[in-house]
């Protein structure tokens, strides 16, 4: 079933996978930027996902924004470009790597036996 423009504007849009506690609550983005994406949010990801045709000038010109062949005019195209930029920021990684440290029995006597990441043994009693 094709949406409708009127349809789409009609829902709030939320992104419970990236913002769970919505837009606001994000702090990534000012009230008026939340407002915006929770309003166009739908229109704009169906013209973005091309999951709707442009039926306007208006249309044209925010798919013309998300290409990046014009410059955004207003808040709400200001909001959407960040909305995306933020999405598709690097992910960054931990300075002490994803490694879990294993943890090995030595004795029956309760005594454990640790292994760092390199592989060497690490003894409780050497002190």
């Amino acid at each position: 079933m094709a949406k409708t423009k009127q349809q789409l504007l009609s829902r709030i849009y939320d992104d419970p996978k990236n913002y769970p506690y919505g837009f606001r609550r994000s702090g990534d983005f000012s009230i008026s930027e939340a407002d915006a994406l929770a309003t166009y949010g739908h229109l704009f990801n169906a013209l973005y996902k091309g999951e709707i045709q442009p039926s306007d000038d208006e249309d044209e010109r925010i798919l013309a924004i998300m290409r990046g062949d014009a410059k955004p005019e207003n808040a709400t195209e200001r909001a959407w470009l960040k909305y995306q930029s933020r999405l598709n920021r690097p992910k960054l990684g931990s300075l002490y790597g994803n490694k879990k440290q294993a943890v090995t029995d030595v004795d029956d006597d309760d005594d454990m036996g640790l292994n760092d990441d390199l592989g060497d043994s690490i003894d409780p009693d050497d002190d």
